[in-house]
């Protein structure tokens, strides 16, 4: 029988979180990402109906999608079969415990033809965080323990819109970098993002402040900012699909090419027999 797989998020703790953060004081990365999402979807050229939005913080995206449904990102989406021809999954997906099924869930929700968008944190979302801690931590107790999300990476993102149903993928990203005056700051904007620790495996007692201190000292050494202040990354990761139709464009069928690459590219083709590189071989011989 299959292990069940260990929980990675405490979505208590990740509720409990999205309930006390005060995003309006740390809305740069929606802001950037809504931003982003107008710009896709100015390039689609497309109008859209029946659209529908999953986020966390439906405040902040008030005036993206007015007319949209707010969705929020729980287990099971409340989203209706077949009823949009957009849904937007927005800054959600890196605290889920299953993407590929809130993936697959928008893309049941989609009409034929409808688009897929998602915006998430990626894989080097706070890198300079995370190697600071481990640094402190394994100094003053020998161990690391969970502190930051593992965000997936990018290729492991766009994966999941194939693994999905989704025609047409496309994944891209971008790097944010923002300075703070030190550790306390940056904590604090993370506490007001709801984007501090949720972890399932994390630990649950009081981290003693000198952890802290000596992280601090790390993050200033090894990633300062201009102006004694530390710089931060954050990568937003877009992700692009639709729900298959007869209407969109089709890949060729192996074969079909009306012009061979070997004539365009000017260089001998060689087949399984091995006979033209016989007689290549044999033409240089004759020289």
């Amino acid at each position: 029988m299959t292990e069940a797989r260990p929980q990675l998020v405490d979505p208590e703790a990740l509720a409990r979180h999205r309930r006390r953060a005060r995003p309006e004081a740390a809305r740069f990365l929606h802001d950037a990402a809504r931003d982003e999402l107008d710009e896709r979807l100015i390039d689609v050229n497309r109008s859209f109906t029946t659209p529908a939005l999953v986020t966390p913080f439906p405040d902040l995206w008030d005036d993206f999608l007015p007319d949209a449904p707010r969705v929020a990102p729980d287990e099971t989406l409340a989203l209706e079969p077949g009823a949009h021809d957009l849904v937007v999954h927005a800054m959600a997906l890196h605290w889920s415990e299953d993407p590929l099924g809130q993936i697959i869930q928008c893309t049941r929700a989609l009409q034929p033809d409808g688009l897929f968008l998602a915006v998430c944190l990626g894989g080097t979302t706070l890198t300079e965080l995370r190697a600071s801690l481990a640094q402190a931590e394994a100094e003053l107790t020998g161990g690391i323990s969970p502190r930051v999300a593992p965000m997936a990476e990018i290729r492991d993102l766009g994966a999941l819109l194939q693994r999905a149903g989704l025609a047409l993928p496309v994944a891209d990203s971008l790097a944010l970098t923002a300075t703070y005056s030190g550790l306390p700051a940056l904590a604090r904007d993370l506490r007001a993002m709801g984007e501090t620790n949720a972890l399932a495996a994390r630990l649950r007692h009081p981290t003693p402040k000198t952890l802290f201190a000596r992280a601090g000292a790390h993050y200033a050494q090894s990633f300062p900012a201009e102006e004694n202040r530390i710089r931060t990354t954050f990568e937003l990761v877009f992700l692009t699909g639709w729900r298959p139709h007869e209407s969109q464009p089709k890949p060729l069928r192996p074969g079909s090419a009306a012009h061979r690459l070997a004539d365009a590219l000017g260089v001998t083709e060689f087949d399984e027999t091995g006979a033209d590189a016989q007689k290549a071989t044999d033409e240089v011989d004759q020289r």
